[in-house]
């Protein structure tokens, strides 16, 4: 299932390829290993093995499901901090709760962004509500880490909620693909810019793609910035000279201002087009430490902030905090004699 959708026909198209456009060349195609994050919910490592040097600014990118639950499998996060980065959460579908101890919180539904600047520090929650808890259903969604620079470390912590509603709509030159962009700018086939409604300390675009069998995406891409195409649904191939990619598989483009993609003629029986993250930004160039949820620039600021982490300095859970919902179909009965 998608979330959004829309009429390509009556959308504004994107800027075709023309006369001196170059194309960037596909460096790698990559699948990502999966594992378990949280309180034990499945995700895939998307990025995973590749070199920080064409993943810059990004840190990580989960794929979280798909998975349909069955009542009382549903799992998030507990409370946990984060220092140094942005949080990126889209969703597809199922939908989570979060609050942090800077403000922010809502619903996430499908469709809809959640952007959190940790700068400084923070501590946070993400959980699905009771009702996914009890019942079961689809998730399916993506967390991606974004890298702040040096001078962007110790900003002040924020929170964007960016609703489906909000999602800037484009359509590919020919009306095969429709594209969903968080962020960035993306040009249009008139020469007009147009821009995506999330806000970004480090300059990035972000967009989720789904490309009708058959169809081929040209789309123009700016070029200082680096340029990934995580695959979650469908197959296809990516780049001019037609490399295959599917599902849970991410291709790294090189140097270049236009990226090329086409969906099978034939896809699967769970999806009727190419489903795509696309995702770039330009590099910070810094060094990058991580531990866990602290992402710095030294050793040195790493054990700063975990040691400002133990004594309360990123902040304390609320009295009046969202905890992980407990499946009651796991809870004895309360009417024993």
């Amino acid at each position: 299932m998608v979330a959004v959708t829309a009429d390509t026909l009556v959308l504004p198209r994107v800027k075709d390829a023309g006369l001196g456009d170059t194309e960037r060349p596909v460096l790698a195609v990559s699948t990502g290993p999966t594992g378990f994050e949280g309180e034990g919910f499945p995700v895939r490592r998307t990025m995973a093995g590749i070199a920080y040097q064409h993943l810059d600014p990004f840190i990580m990118m989960d794929h979280m499901g798909e998975v349909d639950y069955a009542a009382g499998e549903p799992r998030g996060t507990n409370w946990h901090p984060h220092r140094g980065f942005e949080t990126v959460t889209y969703l597809i579908d199922g939908q989570f709760i979060h609050q942090d101890t800077h403000g922010g919180g809502g619903v996430i539904r499908e469709g809809s962004t959640q952007w959190m600047t940790a700068g400084a520090g923070l501590l946070h929650i993400e959980t699905p509500p009771e009702k996914l808890v009890e019942d079961g259903g689809l998730f399916n969604g993506f967390q991606l880490w974004v890298n702040l620079p040096a001078a962007d470390k110790f900003s002040t912590p924020a929170y964007q909620p960016v609703e489906a509603s909000d999602l800037l709509l484009l359509a590919s030159a020919d009306g095969g693909a429709l594209l969903r962009v968080i962020a960035g700018e993306i040009t249009g086939a008139d020469g007009v810019v147009h821009k995506g409604p999330g806000s970004t300390h480090t300059p990035i675009t972000l967009l989720h793609a789904s490309v009708a069998a058959g169809a081929r995406l040209s789309l123009p891409w700016q070029a200082d910035y680096n340029a990934l195409a995580y695959v979650y649904a469908g197959s296809g191939s990516v780049g001019t000279q037609g490399e295959p990619i599917h599902a849970g598989q991410l291709a790294v483009f090189g140097a270049g201002d236009r990226i090329t993609l086409a969906a099978d003629a034939r896809q699967d029986s769970r999806t009727s087009s190419l489903e795509v993250i696309l995702l770039g930004g330009r590099p910070i160039g810094e060094a990058m430490q991580q531990y866990g949820p602290f992402v710095m620039n030294t050793r040195a600021e790493l054990q700063q902030a975990l040691e400002d982490y133990q004594r309360g300095r990123l902040g304390v859970i609320p009295p009046d905090a969202i905890m992980p919902h407990v499946y009651s179909g796991d809870r004895e009965p309360t009417d024993r004699p």
